[in-house]
């Protein structure tokens, strides 16, 4: 018959005063002492989080929850407390001739505006960030100066650098189109933000312009945390420094690429301040945030405007989701 393991281990008996033998408490074994530890720690931390929670319970979940109720109801702003419950009719089609968001052409257009949006400017904003990060880890002199320069544009409030842009690309007097005709690359002024064929790529340069430092910075400091070693090493061997940047510096690097890659969608996605100060209600560059705005404060339609808002939290809560579940498969092999 096979031997027991025992539940409960025992110190050695020790004698008493009186010569007999006193077993001691047994002592519990370590893998339930470190269970024991491991739950205190979690009840702490919970009660650690549970004030944050509920402030972001007050602050963000009460808010949502005032949406989608109002994306059921036919409230508007003269009437928000007398809304009425009319159901999924603010999404669906109907034969009526009246038809919901979902059946409206323009809604599709700033959904495809606000994807493709967010696709060209994240894009382009981890390419030139990760470019600009590996400048400015190299050692030169006025290192600093330029680092510090290099956050200007993130430093600068959206809607002022908007506006700073909206300036500059005026087709009568701004200075890109003054500079443009002087290198003779252009013969006319270029109406940038008026121009449908041009006014998306103006927005995606303008928040390149801005978003790039951000996703730089982030890159800049997982460089500087990267071992010397394997440098050392690909440099003893004589590896090409390009084949080093893709087998050793990328890959390093990936996660923190990945913190800003989603950072940076989760703000193109919801973009509104620098496209609405642009080109404000253009249907060449509208996007989701600005369809919703639009119908909440322009038509006074609040019901229709909160299944717009509903709508926007569901696809950007749609693509967060697939975009981390492709990261942690990314990081962890394919497993």
């Amino acid at each position: 018959m096979a031997n027991r393991q025992p539940t409960m281990a025992q110190t050695p008996a020790a004698p008493t005063p009186g010569g007999t033998l006193e077993t001691t408490q047994p002592v519990r074994p370590r893998r339930e002492r470190g269970t024991r530890v491991r739950r205190r720690r979690v009840r702490a931390a919970w009660l650690f989080l549970t004030p944050m929670l509920v402030g972001l319970a007050l602050v963000a979940g009460w808010p949502l929850a005032r949406t989608f109720w109002f994306s059921v109801t036919d409230a508007s702003l003269s009437s928000l407390e007398g809304a009425n419950f009319i159901g999924l009719e603010n999404y669906l089609v109907y034969d009526n001739g009246w038809y919901g968001i979902l059946a409206d052409p323009l809604w599709w257009q700033s959904v495809w505006n606000t994807l493709y949006f967010a696709l060209v400017s994240v894009s382009l904003e981890a390419v030139l960030g990760v470019i600009v990060a590996l400048v400015l880890n190299a050692h030169f002199r006025g290192r600093t100066l330029v680092r510090a320069a290099m956050l200007i544009p993130w430093a600068i409030p959206t809607v002022v650098s908007a506006k700073i842009w909206a300036w500059m690309l005026n087709d009568q007097f701004g200075i890109i189109n003054h500079l443009l005709m002087t290198l003779g690359l252009i013969d006319a002024p270029l109406s940038w933000t008026a121009d449908a064929s041009l006014s998306m790529w103006a927005v995606i340069m303008v928040d390149v312009w801005k978003a790039t430092p951000f996703v730089a910075l982030l890159v800049l400091a997982a460089l500087q945390m990267l071992p010397s070693d394997c440098y050392e090493a690909a440099k003893v061997d004589g590896i090409h420094p390009v084949r080093v940047f893709f087998r050793v510096t990328l890959p390093l690097i990936t996660p923190a690429l990945l913190v800003a890659v989603i950072f940076r969608a989760l703000d193109a996605l919801r973009v509104f301040d620098v496209i609405y100060v642009l080109t404000s209600n253009a249907a060449s560059t509208m996007t989701m945030s600005i369809y919703a705005r639009q119908q909440l404060v322009e038509f006074q339609d609040v019901g229709y405007g909160s299944a717009a808002s509903t709508l926007l939290f569901m696809i950007i809560a749609l693509v967060t989701v697939v975009y981390l579940y492709l990261g942690r498969r990314q990081l962890g092999g394919g497993s």
